[in-house]
């Protein structure tokens, strides 16, 4: 895939990565355990319009939100393996408490995971600060994969035109360091 180096997004970037993110829906969530190792999980995305941040509802009593409050640092990955679409999200974590907040986000299709509902006193979201976000999109005719992967076996080069790969920073100027 072609590579890109870091660099700040254009506005068509921005809506390109929210198009992807809101078109695959769920992610895996990683955080750090209090021993150092990697956790992940399936998370449900929040459909809100993308302004840097991610969101997700969670128990305020689960693990991973004691994982959160330690280090806030996350990792948030989706995959999208017939479009051939991948993004990797970094970006700071916060547990959100404020009910009205919740409320806002609150859709009848959450009481599957909240069986309890907005009135759980136990209910909160999850807030991740897109700080980078990488992806990856090769396009979606497979004979045009099949055909560059083939030339790449045969010549011994890796394949070409496969697909865009494109990193960038996703942090609000006046946050970076």
């Amino acid at each position: 895939m072609n590579s890109n180096t870091l660099s700040t997004p254009t506005q068509e970037e921005i809506e390109k990565f929210a198009e992807f993110v809101k078109d695959i829906r769920f992610a895996m969530l990683t955080t750090q355990a209090p021993d150092g190792s990697l956790r992940s999980r399936p998370m449900a995305t929040l459909a809100t319009p993308f302004d840097g941040d991610l969101w997700f509802f969670t128990d305020d009593d689960a693990p991973k939100v004691d994982e959160i409050v330690r280090e806030h640092h996350v990792c948030v990955s989706y995959a999208e393996p017939e479009k051939q679409r991948y993004i990797s999200v970094s970006g700071l974590a916060t547990v959100v408490r404020d009910r009205a907040r919740i409320q806002e986000l609150w859709t009848p299709a959450a009481k599957a995971w909240f069986p309890r509902g907005i009135d759980d006193p136990h209910l909160a979201v999850l807030r991740v600060r897109t700080q980078r976000a990488e992806y990856w999109d090769a396009p979606s005719s497979k004979m045009v994969q099949l055909y560059g992967y083939a030339k790449a076996v045969f010549t011994g080069k890796r394949p070409e035109n496969v697909g865009e790969h494109k990193t960038i920073d996703v942090t609000p100027p006046a946050e970076r360091m």
